[in-house]
């Protein structure tokens, strides 16, 4: 076996919907599947696209947003290794609801519509469809509770908490969140300037509620999250 067909079945083993597959019918899935290579900044599909393919994230980063008539993108959802896209087109027959970009170099399992049809005849993928959804949901209210504050810090550390819960990693010193993003990816999530972000996030580090860590991550400290 080649060890990118360990990494995919690592990966298809944490997928709610595929949890349930037995080893022959992931080497069956394994045996369908298509990879694909996404520079960073590289689109892999656009809103409004008709998509046939169920995508999964082997490694790397992508970024669901929407594109406001001006050009500028509102970060809908950050997908990273391990998760996947695309699985509401499939199910409905209809258009994609975003655009798709890669944040950084990215490798991606492909699954066709007629393939993916294929496993939803068993009951217990079925289910984890189900949760999935119920999952993607929670993303849009996140989306919602942002942008519902009106002042502008206000925003910054609602955001910032909810990554948090959907993304972060407790040790000692409090919540790390695991997702590298830029201060260009929280303006967008927050529909805010980069400056402002900028000008927030330092404040927050000044009163010594969250840290930069050497791998880039964020640390939100115990006092930030009361």
């Amino acid at each position: 076996m080649k060890s990118t067909d360990l990494v995919f079945d690592k990966i298809i083993k944490n997928i709610p919907f595929f949890a349930c597959l037995s080893e022959e019918e992931i080497k069956e899935l394994r045996h369908v599947l298509v990879e694909k290579h996404f520079h960073r900044n590289k689109i892999i599909f656009m809103e409004e696209d008709t998509q046939n393919y169920i995508y999964i994230i082997l490694s790397g980063k992508v970024k669901a947003v929407h594109l406001t008539p001006d050009g500028r993108e509102h970060i809908l959802a950050v997908h990273k290794t391990s998760d996947f896209f695309g699985e509401m087109a499939l199910l409905d027959g209809k258009t994609s609801p975003a655009t798709v970009i890669a944040m950084e170099d990215t490798s991606i399992a492909i699954i066709s519509k007629k393939n993916f049809e294929e496993l939803l005849k068993n009951n217990n993928v079925l289910k984890g469809i189900i949760s999935t959804l119920c999952a993607r949901l929670r993303e849009a209210w996140m989306t919602n509770k942002v942008l519902s504050h009106h002042r502008a810090e206000d925003r910054v550390r609602t955001l910032l908490k909810l990554l948090g819960m959907y993304y972060g990693m407790k040790d000692r010193r409090g919540t790390i969140i695991t997702l590298k993003l830029t201060h260009r990816d929280i303006a967008d999530y927050t529909s805010l300037s980069r400056e402002t972000v900028t000008r927030l996030l330092n404040k927050l580090i000044m009163d010594g509620k969250i840290e930069v860590l050497d791998d880039r991550n964020l640390l939100l400290k115990p006092s930030f999250l009361l």
